[in-house]
């Protein structure tokens, strides 16, 4: 695929565009849903794809709140598309999720508490095919253990955390876009995420290779934890992809 520059010229009318972190979160997804062209400029990148008779434009924006804002506007800037779906993995703050689980948010908040917005879905819960319909928290950092994610379910009410989604919800309210979140699991309630995984990982989302060698320099042990990681979150991206292109099916439907 070719590489462009992308910027704020209206490039043609995109039906669907997708807002993610992580090229990780989203390669099921592309493979699945005929990436033509990638478009890239200024730290972002864009996949040119379609499904059918729509176009859609995935985004891969980089992690946290400042980064999905940009990559969300730039994706309105350019495409114009009806609706934006913000899709990545999250870590689940409930027992009754597992690995690979798909979480729907109907509302939003952050960490913090505010502010929240609500989201009308005709969509409800069937825990038993591993799907969960509630409210997501965006946190502006790794939330790591056990504990720090009972604490903040009792605080905010959500059933899953990630970094964008309120950030992409709020850029596509203010420019009267359509909005969904869609989140996988790639961790659970059943164990804390190794300490390794604050330092490795750059503000895109990439590894910094001199954290990782250093983390393993000391604590061997962590190449096992790091893999797991990585297998889970793989895993979970099948299960997003796939469900994803159902979402977007309906959208177009409707």
């Amino acid at each position: 695929m070719a590489d462009e520059n992308v910027n704020s010229t209206k490039i043609s009318q995109a039906t669907i565009g997708i807002v993610c972190a992580l090229h990780l979160e989203v390669v099921p997804l592309l493979d699945k849903i005929h990436a033509t062209r990638t478009h890239a400029g200024n730290g972002l990148k864009f996949h040119d794809c379609s499904l059918g008779d729509v176009r859609i434009v995935v985004v891969e924006g980089g992690t946290g709140h400042k980064r999905a804002t940009q990559a969300t506007n730039a994706l309105i800037d350019a495409f114009e598309p009806s609706w934006i779906l913000s899709v990545g993995l999250s870590g689940a703050l409930i027992p009754e999720m597992d690995i690979g689980h798909i979480v729907v948010g109907d509302s939003l908040i952050y960490e913090s508490g505010n502010p929240e917005i609500s989201l009308r879905l005709d969509m409800s819960d069937d825990v038993e095919h591993g799907l969960h319909v509630g409210k997501l928290c965006t946190a502006d950092r790794i939330i790591r253990t056990r504990e720090e994610k009972r604490e903040l379910h009792a605080k905010t009410g959500a059933i899953a955390v990630d970094m964008e989604s309120l950030a992409v919800a709020k850029v596509c309210k203010a420019r009267s876009t359509g909005f969904m979140a869609i989140r996988a699991i790639s961790d659970d309630l059943s164990e804390d995420l190794p300490p390794e995984v604050l330092a490795i990982f750059g503000p895109k989302g990439t590894i910094r290779a001199g954290a990782l060698v250093g983390s393993i320099l000391k604590r061997p042990s962590s190449v096992k934890d790091l893999w797991k990681i990585r297998e889970s979150a793989v895993n979970a991206a099948k299960n997003l992809a796939q469900f994803t292109i159902g979402a977007i099916s309906q959208l177009v439907e409707s």
